[in-house]
């Protein structure tokens, strides 16, 4: 199966995404899927799960009130494939679409989308605004504090981990090493 490429991937977000905010999330999301594909035994799919992440939101800044169901055009006009217009559509599901997530790797953006917002403004919070020196601890309070971050839903989130066979920890705990992991990659790239 033809893949659209990772450069590729990107022009195509930047073609719908200008606001750096954005730009970031797509980057951590990618980032997140890439390690936990590698986690959680799909390494050899590292770079595919790590497109899906990258384009999770294509039509989030153009269409925010169509997100999830303006994104299979958008993608199609791209050169995306099925199979990842698919899996970027899924983590819509029961929100805007009703294509549930199937494959473990579209479990993984429907749980971690969100937390990883939830955990990038609780670092932001932080002297060092990093993700490195944040404790599970520290987290689980902002998580439980339902007016931090009140946008990232924690239903949402909590659903994600039941799909997973998780328990929230869990996820919380996976979430926050695949971010401290990756940030200084992705500090890079937002900074070129």
């Amino acid at each position: 199966m033809e893949h659209i490429d990772r450069q590729e991937a990107l022009a195509l977000l930047k073609k719908h995404n200008k606001d750096p905010f954005h730009i970031r999330h797509a980057l951590t999301v990618e980032a997140v899927m890439k390690w936990y594909a590698a986690d959680l035994g799909y390494g050899d799919d590292a770079t595919y799960w790590g497109i899906v992440g990258l384009l999770h939101d294509i039509d989030f800044e153009e269409y925010p009130e169509q997100h999830c169901i303006k994104a299979p055009e958008l993608l199609a006009e791209g050169g995306v494939g099925e199979d990842i217009i698919r899996a970027v559509c899924s983590h819509g599901y029961g929100i805007t679409v009703d294509i549930m997530p199937d494959h473990q790797m579209e479990k993984v953006l429907f749980a971690a989308d969100e937390l990883t917002g939830l955990i990038w403004a609780a670092a932001l919070m932080r002297p060092s605004k990093s993700t490195r020196d944040m404790e599970l601890k520290s987290l689980k309070k902002k998580y439980k504090n339902k007016g931090f971050a009140a946008g990232c839903s924690r239903e949402i989130i909590e659903r994600g981990a039941d799909m997973l066979g998780w328990d929230l920890d869990q996820l919380l705990d996976k979430t926050l090493d695949a971010m401290k992991a990756t940030e200084d990659e992705i500090n890079a790239e937002m900074a070129e």
